[in-house]
């Protein structure tokens, strides 16, 4: 009786230095030919021993031969996301007064049911905190849906905010200012260009606390911001002032070669991207004044003129 446990704790061993070096081992045989199938299983090749299962199967529990049998078995319910307070966990009550068969509930059924929808709108928060998150959350899908950004966005932008509620960096802030800011994170993270100006135009926080707050935050949380690329605004300042491909193509080009000789460094991108557009239009015989492209990146004319002028320097075109 005293070999098993002996075994046990050989294996116990052998297990515990298996960790430590990095490299699985069979029980068995000592082999380190250890390979992982489909189905979850670590099998040893040399001795055919499962070593570990699992038998989750996390594929749906119905078949499907086609694409309409797949469509009509689906599940049901709207997916989780992270930009509703209750992470869409809870009922809704539909606003139509219809039936399950689409017909028209009787007026009796229809208070009922504006009385039901009250209360559950009542009971879906608990709290003040929840009542603030659910807030905060409006406020960003508010904002994400005025400037125009996906729906990835507005996920970044609310797990920010959570991560920034679960660290305490809400207390004695605006709840409208930390949601602001958190939005401009996520766009800066998922590349959407997006200035702190336009961000700003949405808000109803002031550009100078929405930029404090975004960089009290990104410190807190350790969020990693790489250095906004102008070229990024490129397209969408081209499409606004209707330009050419060939002008983009060129304002891409007096981008990287200016940028290479260190001009672009300590200058707002913006800026940058509505110059280089400027002197792209020109040289593409279509003409934009400095004043149209101003109001399209919502900078000032002088920047333009300055950024216009050591662009075309650099480039050595006179």
């Amino acid at each position: 009786m005293e070999r098993p446990t002996r075994q046990r704790e050989h294996d116990g061993e052998q297990d515990e230095e298996t960790e430590v070096e990095g490299e699985r081992t069979c029980p068995e045989c000592d082999s380190t030919e250890i390979t992982a199938d489909g189905s979850g299983e670590l099998v040893c090749e040399d001795c055919g021993l499962v070593i570990e299962e699992e038998n989750i199967d996390r594929g749906p529990e119905w078949r499907a031969f086609n694409h309409s049998e797949r469509q009509n078995k689906s599940r049901v319910g709207a997916p989780t996301t992270q930009t509703m307070h209750d992470k869409g966990l809870t009922t809704t009550i539909d606003w139509k007064d219809k039936d399950a068969y689409g017909r028209s509930i009787s007026s009796k059924k229809r208070s009922q049911m504006h009385r039901l929808r009250k209360w559950q709108e009542r009971i879906r928060t608990k709290d003040a905190g929840e009542r603030n998150l659910q807030f905060a959350l409006s406020e960003i899908d508010r904002m994400a849906s005025a400037l125009g950004v996906p729906r990835s966005v507005r996920e970044v932008a609310s797990v920010i905010y959570r991560r920034a509620l679960d660290e305490d960096l809400i207390r004695g802030r605006s709840i409208e200012g930390v949601a602001t800011s958190c939005l401009y994170a996520a766009c800066r993270q998922e590349g959407i260009p997006r200035s702190l100006e336009e961000v700003s135009d949405v808000s109803r926080v002031e550009q100078k606390e929405i930029g404090r707050t975004y960089r009290y935050v990104a410190q807190e949380l350790k969020l990693k911001m790489e250095p906004v690329d102008p070229k990024q605004y490129v397209p969408r300042f081209a499409s606004e002032l209707e330009l050419s491909e060939e002008v983009q193509s060129k304002a891409n080009e007096i981008i990287d070669v200016t940028a290479e000789q260190g001009l672009l460094s300590g200058k707002s991108p913006t800026g940058y991207a509505a110059a280089a557009i400027y002197a792209a239009s020109l040289l593409c015989n279509e003409k934009k004044t400095q004043r149209e492209v101003a109001d399209v990146a919502q900078v000032t004319e002088v920047t333009i003129r300055n950024r216009y002028q050591e662009q075309i320097e650099a480039m050595g075109i006179h």
